[in-house]
Order: C-alpha cells, then structure tokens, then sequence
C-alpha cells in the first residue's frame, strides 16, 4: 500500500531539509515518485529509493 504523507505548513529551511518538507515532496513529485492528492497531502510510490530521498532533500 502506497504511503501517503501530509506536508508541513511551512518550510523550515534546514540542511538537510526534512521528509515532510513541502519542497522535499514537491522535488519527489517532479521525479515521478510522488503524486499530490490535495493541498497538502502526497501519496509516495511502494518504495522510494534511497538515493532519490537523499537528492531530494540535500539540492537546492
């Protein structure tokens, strides 16, 4: 079952930034391994690899 994960209101701007970053989420949407549900609300593919977390959060 596929994880669903709602974002934080705001972004902190931490390096790295967080799982639940609206960025983070947004950088997985446009890798094709997010889709948006809702305003807030993301659903994650099965499994997201490791490496594609890590750029996620580490660019920008």
């Amino acid at each position: 079952m596929p994880a669903t994960l709602t974002a934080k209101k705001t972004c902190c701007k931490d390096k790295p930034r967080c799982k639940k970053c609206p960025v983070t989420l947004k950088r997985l949407e446009g890798m094709g391994l997010a889709t948006r549900t809702g305003k807030r609300t993301y659903v994650l593919v099965d499994v997201v690899p490791k490496s594609a977390l890590k750029k996620a959060r580490a660019r920008g």
